[in-house]
């Protein structure tokens, strides 16, 4: 049986980048491999230039996401009410001055931009770290605990609103660590295979190359609910 870090991402706004140029910032909507690859290297105080750092950090852990299904409860003529409380997407408005081209040189002109943002999203994960890895899971929970840089919730404007560190979990694997965690319910988003769930690539693994590039890797989606 393996141990299971458990991690909480709460906030009023989170953002978790995909595939952009300046222009258009979308977001997923779940934290992806390279989104909490910086937010642990945050936690740890790892320099962004710090290439062999980031690799490592991500050569030590698998994880699994769950996009936290929640109700909102209200008062209706004296009667509780439960209804389901969806995640929503925020679109902001920019204008960026120097902004990158696609070869990463500065524009000279301002250009439009607009950034994506979830809104009464939760998310749960679950990290299980690797025989060998760099990063063993008691360091990593030492930072998260005690970050060396703030930990935002995928950019600056994002401040999270609890402690990211839930608890740790003995599971036989990492679906089951989930499971043990409130709410127990929710869309999962997972590097494994699961019974009957759903493939889907993304494009978010880091490339450890000084230029921000990133592969492709197969995820498994359970739940009906990861559609907006």
């Amino acid at each position: 049986m393996q141990e299971y870090l458990i991690i909480k991402l709460q906030g009023a706004m989170q953002s978790w980048g995909g595939h952009t140029f300046e222009d258009y910032r979308p977001s997923h909507i779940f934290p992806t491999r390279s989104a909490v690859v910086g937010l642990l290297g945050a936690c740890l105080g790892i320099d962004r230039s710090d290439i062999q750092s980031r690799a490592d950090l991500n050569a030590s852990f698998e994880f699994i996401v769950r996009a936290d299904r929640r109700k909102l409860k209200t008062e209706h003529f004296g009667r509780i009410e439960e209804k389901p409380l969806r995640m929503q997407k925020l679109t902001d408005y920019h204008t960026v001055l120097d902004a990158r081209k696609v070869d990463g040189s500065p524009r000279s002109d301002a250009i439009i931009s607009y950034r994506e943002y979830l809104c009464d999203a939760e998310f749960t994960l679950a990290l299980g770290f690797r025989d060998d890895a760099v990063y063993i899971m008691e360091r990593v929970k030492s930072a998260i605990q005690k970050p060396h840089y703030t930990p935002v919730l995928g950019r600056r404007s994002c401040p999270i609103h609890r402690p990211l560190f839930e608890k740790i979990v003995p599971a036989e694997n990492i679906q089951q660590a989930l499971d043990q965690i409130e709410p127990k319910q929710g869309t999962l988003y997972s590097e494994q295979k699961i019974a009957g769930s759903s493939p889907m690539q993304i494009r978010d693994v880091p490339i450890q190359d000084p230029v921000r590039q990133f592969a492709t890797r197969t995820i498994y989606i359970l739940g009906d609910e990861h559609v907006l």
